[in-house]
């Protein structure tokens, strides 16, 4: 089931603010949802958004409620969700309110750092993976540098914390998912599930991010039951329109969590047979059930199941994953395809890319002309412009293609930088 424009609008957050649960909760659509719960002795936010949509965020907050707020629940670290406090803080530093609690898990420190200590490279990272949704190569929208550190810190791997505010009782669980800090908040007397990233509306979750570090299927999957059996008739999700009413929440949840069970057990059945992940990855992609491909709470609009099927290989697997000891300490890739290029001229193979191509297999189209390109000091430049050509629009082809928001970036990605090299050259042509 493909990925719909109204799906990827919901994702960023393209929906209008809405109240809910009897008046007492409100969701601030933004890319990376706001929660908020108002007591009679304060607000509860669950996620601040992304830096950029600060103020955006404190307007709409202030339409809704002109309470202090008394707690700030992070989801987890991403920056989509931690980095917009800005304009509250400085309200509360004029207005000489006390400071409000802030939760987290102990993990999220560790990503901080880490994030200080690759500050470059994910700022870089996140212009390549947002590209299409405007995140710029700028160092404000994902810096780590200003953080709001929690005061409460959930430690291990079974934390929880319960706290009262008003009249109100809440419980703050951590559980495994998309990062190792996620937390999810349930809001008892109104049934209602703040999930953060743990569940987005809709799409596949996000499992095996191509650009990020390990996801955790098993975990995700055990985090969906533990939020079924508080039988809840409200789901505010990481992305995303609201989830409203108790059958449409359990389905939300039971097929997610029927989904990770499944892309877990049948990859770990399969490792224990001895198989490699090539082997492993095509199996997997023939057995994909068409429950699972036809649902419309599974659609890839971020994550998907391809990606899923990584993820939990390289939970258990290290970096050798093809079983074939060539591959252990490899030549340049450059140096290979400059090996290919003095059995057959480049002309042949851009013949043959071309030919693939026409049959509609444009992967093994592009690794025949990937043989060109790296081996590209041996050929004629008008040959080269030609396998740049034809090899960006076979990435555009792809990601018009392709439902995944993160796939499609990359393809996308790709044939710009491709664009720019045939630029280059037809300058050096001249």
């Amino acid at each position: 089931m493909n990925t719909t424009k109204e799906d990827m609008n919901n994702f960023m957050g393209n929906f209008p603010p809405k109240t809910f649960a009897d008046g007492t909760c409100k969701i601030l659509p933004s890319f990376g949802n706001v929660g908020v719960i108002e007591t009679d002795e304060g607000l509860i936010l669950f996620d601040i958004a992304p830096r950029q949509f600060h103020k955006i965020i404190f307007k709409e907050l202030r339409e809704f409620s002109d309470k202090p707020v008394k707690y700030i629940i992070y989801s987890h670290g991403h920056f989509d969700h931690a980095f917009g406090f800005a304009s509250i803080i400085e309200e509360i530093k004029e207005k000489g309110w006390e400071m409000p609690q802030v939760i987290g898990h102990e993990n999220i420190l560790e990503r901080f750092e880490k994030y200080r200590l690759l500050d470059k490279y994910h700022i870089w990272l996140n212009s390549q993976q947002f590209a299409s949704a405007g995140v710029k190569q700028r160092e404000g929208i994902v810096s780590a540098h200003d953080t709001l550190d929690p005061t409460i810190v959930l430690i291990g791997n079974d934390a929880s914390y319960s706290f009262q505010l008003g009249k109100y009782n809440f419980e703050v669980y951590h559980d495994k998912g998309e990062t190792d800090d996620s937390l999810w908040l349930f809001f008892p007397e109104k049934k209602v599930i703040f999930s953060g990233d743990l569940c987005m509306n809709p799409g596949f979750p996000n499992i095996g991010n191509p650009n990020k570090v390990q996801r955790y299927p098993k975990h995700w999957a055990l985090a969906m039951e533990k939020m079924l059996e508080k039988d809840a008739e409200y789901i505010l999700p990481g992305h995303g329109q609201l989830y409203e009413g108790k059958e449409n929440v359990k389905k939300a949840l039971s097929i997610r969590a029927e989904a990770m069970h499944f892309v877990h057990d049948e990859v770990v059945k399969r490792m224990n047979e001895g198989k490699w992940f090539e082997q492993i990855y095509h199996e997997m992609l023939e057995i994909y059930p068409d429950k699972f491909k036809n649902h419309e709470f599974l659609r890839p609009t971020y994550g998907c199941y391809r990606f899923a099927i990584h993820a939990t290989y390289r939970l258990y697997h290290g970096w050798y994953n093809t079983g074939n000891p060539t591959d252990l300490f490899p030549a340049k890739s450059e140096d290979i395809a400059k090996e290919f290029l003095k059995i057959n001229d480049a002309k042949t193979y851009l013949n043959h890319a071309k030919n693939l191509h026409e049959n509609g297999k444009l992967q093994l189209a592009l690794h025949i002309l990937d043989i060109i390109i790296k081996g590209s000091n041996l050929i004629e430049k008008d040959i080269l412009l030609e396998t740049y050509a034809l090899k960006a629009n076979i990435f555009k082809r792809q990601a018009k293609e392709e439902p995944s928001f993160i796939a499609k970036n990359s393809y996308l990605n790709g044939a710009k930088e491709l664009k720019e090299l045939v630029k280059k050259l037809k300058r050096e042509m001249r």
